[in-house]
């Protein structure tokens, strides 16, 4: 599985360049080089400081919430009758740590479209971004894997069960919180969001950006990272956003005044 792994980050790698030119030319490494190169910079820098970010704002909530107290008003957002039928699925594990990698990616697609969308594109993810840590702030919300049972599956035989160990210790271990939204379905979700509808980047583009947001979401649940309300969260918010950035279009306002300025 390490390996499917790697060629899946592979190959979307490989289709994030046939969208910068859709035929099929040599596979000579000047010609792979040059398509790297067409990718614009800025798709570059903002695609590793947007995953510095989420990490960042993740762990500033926890901060603020522990100096200002509202960390004593968190509350386990389960819902036991869908809850406590989704058994824990190991393997998943795979597709949740590898969500890092595609978030870095999801800048990188939505910089081959026009500049419109991409700006729009920031704004909602800036916007889901901040909603998110709110809601982290001022309603924390926490799960405690040890009445969950999930340490005891952590610690059996297995590699992906160690895997899994390995996430929980790196995340609270005994107490879990900043459960509701889940920023993995939020910004997995926007990821295909940027790209949708979006004639720059390949119709195979867009179809694996939005398999690997549904994967992801399946892996927080799966994982017993999250409960399912925090996928609805994470979406509603990412939806939300996007048709208000949608119907506002604060880009094409931007790039007129510039425009205007300019002239």
């Amino acid at each position: 599985m390490r390996g499917s792994a790697f060629f899946v980050a592979f190959f979307s790698f490989f289709d994030i360049m046939e969208t910068i030119n859709k035929k099929r030319g040599s596979d000579d490494l000047n010609y792979i080089v040059q398509r790297i190169k067409a990718i614009p910079r800025y798709g570059w820098i903002l695609g590793l400081v947007y995953f510095g970010l989420q990490y960042g704002m993740y762990r500033l909530a926890n901060w603020i919430a522990n100096l200002t107290g509202t960390v004593s008003w968190a509350f386990v957002p389960k819902i036991p009758m869908i809850d406590d039928h989704i058994p824990v699925v190991s393997i998943f594990v795979v597709i949740y740590l590898f969500s890092y990698v595609f978030w870095i990616f999801g800048p990188i697609f939505a910089s081959l479209t026009r500049k419109e969308n991409f700006i729009n594109y920031i704004i909602g993810l800036s916007a889901a971004y901040i909603i998110g840590f709110l809601i982290f702030v001022f309603a924390p919300t926490y799960m405690d894997r040890g009445a969950e049972g999930l340490l005891n599956i952590a610690s059996q035989q297995g590699f992906f069960n160690h895997l899994l160990g390995i996430v929980y210790s790196s995340d609270g271990s005994d107490l879990a919180f900043n459960l509701f939204p889940s920023y993995h379905c939020l910004i997995s979700i926007y990821c295909y969001l940027g790209i949708r509808k979006q004639q720059e980047v390949s119709k195979g583009l867009r179809v694996y950006s939005l398999v690997m947001a549904i994967l992801i979401c399946l892996s927080t649940v799966f994982t017993k990272q999250h409960y399912f309300i925090d996928i609805i969260g994470g979406l509603s918010i990412s939806f939300i956003c996007y048709a208000v950035v949608q119907k506002i279009n604060p880009a094409q306002r931007m790039i007129s005044r510039r425009n205007k300025t300019a002239a």
